[in-house]
């Protein structure tokens, strides 16, 4: 799987991919990374709007 398809499930843009194994860690390190992706695109945009000040 591609990066960007990851990073689009990450953000609810793509459905998930069902044949996926599910389980209970696995889903835990999702939410993980969607939180810290999350901030990181927050900073980005917080940097760019200080950048055009």
């Amino acid at each position: 799987m591609g990066v960007l398809k990851q990073i689009a499930e990450y953000l609810y843009i793509r459905r998930p991919d069902p044949g996926r194994p599910k389980s209970l860690f696995v889903k835990y390190m999702h939410g993980i990374n969607r939180i810290s992706l999350l901030i990181f695109i927050l900073c980005l945009i917080i940097l760019a709007i200080k950048l055009l000040r």
